[in-house]
């Protein structure tokens, strides 16, 4: 099958588009035909070498945890799919979904979103789980409260938007002045230009702030969050950490950070709310599986709006 892998850490040129061979399946696992993956800060975080201890040096390496395809074959304990089903998931780590093949355990999958294309649907799996484990598990949030999402029409963010508006909350969104329509056309209550003012010197207070971007430290929104208030992060930084842990002990104020856990029953309810006209996609580009190091390199910009896609298989 074609590939992209890597054999040593390093820049976008470290990607290399080749032919490898087909992976084959557990017992507890499904052969995916990947017609779609996308990009994730995380893939090329690893790719960089900013996660060694947990990838390891066992090159070559497939990075890519979203994917979006059709069943090819099913492991002999497999009960939910069956030959031809259309489904959307995770890879696990290390990745794997940047390839025309991918063996994943059937608990990271679940069928795919029937109003998505495959493209579509290969955007959701990552961020979109990000954002609603961080907002529901980390936040316990609540009809009613008010939720500020940081970095709105980022990857995550888009996806934090919607869902914190399905659960019935009044939404703030931060995003770049060209962005401000499209996070109010997902739902927002409010949208704030952090290039015309900072949120962190509002009067306004929030029950959640989500940074889904990891742009401001829980020390600068410690003044717009309500005295029980929850701080989230997508990127766990030294204060954040200490702070998590030492506020899990005190009243008041919490500090949190998501590390995400792809799971069919979390598939399963994006998929109600996408059908259900809760949630839609915002793709940015899609990049053929060749140009996946134009990919990276575009997402390190950090200036994508929503996600970027990759076209694998038709």
């Amino acid at each position: 099958m074609k590939a992209v892998v890597i054999r040593r850490y390093g820049p976008a040129e470290v990607l290399q588009y080749e032919d490898v061979e087909q992976p084959t399946i557990k017992p507890d696992q499904i052969l995916v035909k990947i017609h779609a993956s996308s990009v994730n800060p995380v893939d090329w975080k690893i790719r960089q070498g900013m996660l060694q201890l947990l990838t390891g040096y066992n090159f070559p390496l497939i990075l890519g945890f979203d994917l979006a395809g059709e069943v090819v074959q099913v492991g002999s304990q497999v009960k939910r799919f069956q030959l031809g089903d259309a489904i959307y998931g995770s890879t696990a780590l290390p990745g794997g979904a940047y390839a025309e093949f991918a063996a994943i355990p059937e608990n990271l999958a679940a069928p795919k979103p029937t109003n998505l294309s495959y493209e579509e649907a290969a955007a959701v799996p990552l961020a979109a789980l990000t954002a609603l484990q961080a907002l529901r598990d980390q936040g316990n949030i609540q009809s009613g409260q008010s939720v500020l999402i940081n970095g709105a029409a980022g990857g995550v963010g888009i996806f934090a938007v919607q869902i914190a508006k399905a659960l019935g909350t009044e939404v703030t969104g931060v995003c770049s002045t060209k962005n401000v329509d499209l996070v109010k056309s997902l739902g927002a209550d409010r949208v704030i230009d952090y290039k015309q003012q900072d949120f962190t010197q509002e009067t306004w207070q929030y029950d959640i702030i989500f940074d889904a971007v990891g742009k401001r430290s829980p020390s600068d929104c410690k003044r717009v969050l309500k005295p029980n208030g929850i701080y989230i992060t997508t990127l766990p930084s030294p204060e954040s950490v200490v702070q998590s842990v030492l506020t899990t002990f005190l009243p008041g104020q919490k500090v949190k950070f998501i590390l995400e856990k792809p799971n069919t029953q979390d598939l399963l309810y994006l998929k109600e709310l996408i059908e259900a006209g809760k949630i839609r996609v915002v793709i940015h580009r899609t990049y053929p599986l060749q140009e996946l190091a134009a990919a990276h390199t575009e997402s390190e910009t950090e200036r994508a709006v929503g996600k970027i896609t990759i076209a694998v298989t038709s």
